[in-house]
């Protein structure tokens, strides 16, 4: 009876995901893999540690960058244990240290980037607090697999002077595609009275064009547009009346 006891006692199952850190009079003994296995009872003592990827949040801290503005970050962190004798053996509470250093690291990293920075940057800054978070939790038997910041707050004053500057970056690109497109039409006009000296007979198709224009309104109005060549003559012919004129004076 006592043996079947003892053999019930001393049955464990670890479900894939698991391990177990088997200790023999306090001694470390093993590691077990997933699966139904026998320990000694009372001489051995068996710690269970989940190896799934974990997360961790870190809350809210208020922290000031290298241009001496104050925020507010968050950011989650994903670890993963990868030798559970070491995170068992190495370190108290392992979620504790791991909340604490990425933490601490978080305020560090943030401190060292201007605003700028923080705000379009992020990737660069999870990446930095990945890589020292995890050469401190290295030797812990922990690796970290990512860091994402969520949430950046910047003081009232700080948005409402950021919407003015992205509001003048705006209106100054507004005005240098205005200039431009004054620039492209003001040399396109350029061109068309060179090609028209160079060509009378285009001024004529100009104009009979903006008569078709004109008439396609339904404008009450009737305008008769005279070609150039008939007003240079009539002016020509006046001038030269003029001159007999006053020659017959004289």
């Amino acid at each position: 009876m006592l043996f079947i006891f003892l053999t019930a006692a001393g049955l464990k199952l670890d479900r894939e995901y698991e391990r177990g850190v088997i200790f023999r009079l306090s001694k470390n003994s093993s590691l077990r893999e997933h699966g139904l296995y026998w320990i000694i009872p009372v001489v051995d003592q068996k710690t269970q540690i989940d190896i799934r990827t974990k997360t961790v949040n870190i809350e809210p801290q208020e922290t000031m960058t290298a241009d001496s503005v104050t925020i507010k970050v968050n950011a989650v962190l994903y670890y993963r244990i990868t030798n559970p004798t070491l995170a068992i053996n190495k370190v108290e509470n392992y979620q504790i240290a791991i909340y604490q250093t990425a933490l601490k690291t978080l305020r560090n990293v943030v401190g060292q980037n201007i605003l700028d920075d923080v705000l379009q940057n992020r990737d660069k800054i999870n990446d930095k607090v990945q890589e020292i978070v995890d050469e401190i939790t290295g030797p812990w038997g922990i690796a970290i697999e990512r860091v994402e910041t969520k949430n950046v707050e910047i003081p009232l004053a700080m948005q409402r002077a950021m919407a003015k500057e992205a509001e003048a970056i705006r209106e100054k690109r507004a005005r240098i595609i205005k200039a431009s497109a004054e620039k492209e039409a003001s040399m396109q006009l350029s061109e068309a009275a060179q090609m028209i000296m160079e060509n009378p007979a285009a001024l004529e198709l100009r104009r009979l064009q903006m008569l078709t224009e004109i008439g396609a309104q339904n404008n009450t109005t009737m305008l008769l547009m005279m070609p150039s060549d008939f007003i240079i003559l009539a002016k020509n012919l006046s001038e030269s009346i003029q001159k007999q004129g006053q020659k017959s004076q004289d």
